[in-house]
């Protein structure tokens, strides 16, 4: 199964509270933080939402 590799490259401050809630749903502490999840709906809906914060890399 595929997996996506998300980057915090981004700072969270200054953003929406539902941002915020996002990145730490999704994982993602502090800048530069790296998390590995499945590629399902669920986490791409997360990404999207906070897409200008972060990088997605597919991973095998």
């Amino acid at each position: 199964m595929t997996r996506l590799k998300i980057t915090q490259t981004k700072s969270y401050i200054g953003s929406k509270q539902n941002h915020r809630d996002t990145l730490r749903s999704l994982g993602l502490k502090r800048l530069n933080d790296v998390v590995v999840k499945e590629d399902r709906p669920e986490f791409r809906g997360m990404v999207h939402t906070v897409r200008h914060l972060v990088t997605v890399e597919e991973v095998d």
